[in-house]
């Protein structure tokens, strides 16, 4: 339970709640400065134990940047960027630090400085650190840009050669990134060197100038894209494998209950029906059906075993189709692992209940010492639970699965609910 810290004044005049609005704005500030230390203090204290106990030198510190991202309600992924700002400003940015801690800089605003210091020496960074930071006065209405730009240009002065360097090595980082947007659209980013970034920019701009018809520049933009990434006309459908999870009363018709499309999430029942009507009447399309069964009052998948050690491939999906995504609190990573919750060598068995989809990070961090990992199945709610070195224990359960509310065990008395119908075209 969270306590209940500050409470606002219904009669308050304007001025007033101004103030407060200020003063809250100025404690965030000060609570960051805050977690930064005892972030700091935690990794030394963590190292220091690891070292008296004989830990090699190669595992010292695994799963820390976890715990962290736990304790912060933050997703695993974030948790070595928490550690790393931490140990800057902590230990290399004194100034940075202060300003934090009297609200002249918002956490992001100090995340940024030290984002742009990162590839200076630690002598070069406490000049960057004094030269922006010292007199805080000077902060005083710089925005989020101005910030930023001005911890780059000293950097660059600094150290040219190290920006360079930088520069040089960016490129390794180059990816392609899908999230869902309003209405059943998807945001599809690309990160490239700007160079690339602008010539494909460039391309479709080229197009859209080109093309005349009834459709807006965006529209032809974006379909230009679509036509060079996949080779087919946009509005013709792709060849590729899509999974949709829907009750087989939404497929039919009986029901508005959304499906989950596998790597966006929720999709509307009518949307549902055209995705799987379009991909029947292709004939190039190549649909399957595969019948799985929800638990009667919680929704949720019934669970499957094997004797193997190795996930086999059936319970592999079942257990992406039941998590979603990384099952570890938190963490909206794509699952990449499935793996036990106990591990096979202490006698997990190579079941539904034992199995955990993971991303990479999460399964590697949990074999951390001192990391312990349960999961129960209660009333079909499976549930894992995540019990870290320090003794904090987080918890997380597997969503129910799409398809209308169920109200009662009439609909199946031997334990299996409303089917579930897994839909995949390619």
């Amino acid at each position: 339970m969270f306590e209940r810290v500050f409470d606002v004044d219904p009669s308050a005049g304007e001025a007033e709640l101004r103030a407060q609005v200020e003063k809250l704005e100025q404690l965030k500030s000060a609570a960051a400065a805050a977690q930064a230390r005892a972030t700091a203090l935690w990794a030394a204290r963590r190292r220091a134990a690891e070292v008296a106990a004989g830990v090699p030198a190669k595992k010292r510190g695994k799963g820390l940047t976890s715990e962290i991202a736990l304790a912060r309600s933050d997703a695993p992924v974030c948790g070595n960027t928490h550690l790393g700002m931490a140990r800057a400003l902590v230990h290399e940015m004194p100034h940075t630090l202060s300003a934090l801690e009297c609200g002249a800089l918002s956490e992001w605003r100090a995340t940024l400085i030290v984002r742009e210091s990162a590839c200076l020496s630690v002598e070069d960074r406490g000049r960057l650190d004094a030269e922006l930071c010292a007199d805080v006065s000077k902060l005083d209405g710089w925005g989020n840009n101005r910030i930023e730009a001005e911890a780059r240009k000293i950097t660059a002065r600094l150290d040219a050669a190290a920006v360079v360097a930088r520069s040089a090595r960016a490129p390794k980082d180059r990816c392609v990134t899908i999230r869902p947007a309003p209405d059943t659209m998807a945001y599809v980013t690309a990160l490239l060197p700007v160079a690339q970034g602008v010539a494909v920019f460039a391309s479709l701009t080229r197009a859209a100038d080109t093309t005349v018809d009834e459709r807006s520049r965006s529209q032809v933009m974006a379909d230009t894209f679509t036509e060079r990434v996949t080779g087919r006309p946009a509005e013709q459908p792709v060849p590729v494998s899509l999974n949709l999870v829907l009750a087989d009363t939404t497929l039919l018709g009986d029901d508005e209950a959304p499906g989950w499309c596998d790597g966006y999430g929720p999709v509307p029942a009518a949307v549902v029906r055209a995705l799987v009507s379009d991909a029947v009447a292709d004939e190039a399309a190549k649909a399957t059906l595969r019948r799985l069964y929800r638990h009667p009052s919680s929704g949720q998948l019934v669970a499957m075993e094997s004797k193997a050690r190795r996930f086999p491939k059936g319970l592999a999906e079942f257990i992406g189709i039941r998590d979603r995504t990384c099952r570890t609190p938190y963490c909206n990573a794509p699952i990449r692992h499935r793996d036990h919750a106990v591990p096979h060598h202490r006698g997990g068995p190579t079941s539904a209940v034992n199995g955990l989809g993971d991303c990479e990070a999460c399964n590697y961090a949990k074999e951390a010492r001192d990391w312990t990992v349960t999961t129960t199945d209660d009333g079909g709610h499976h549930r894992a639970e995540f019990r870290t070195p320090t003794g904090a224990t987080y918890r997380s359960t597997a969503p129910p699965l799409p398809g209308p509310p169920i109200r009662t065990r009439s609909v199946m008395e031997d334990g299996l609910g409303i089917d579930v119908v897994r839909f995949s075209a390619a």
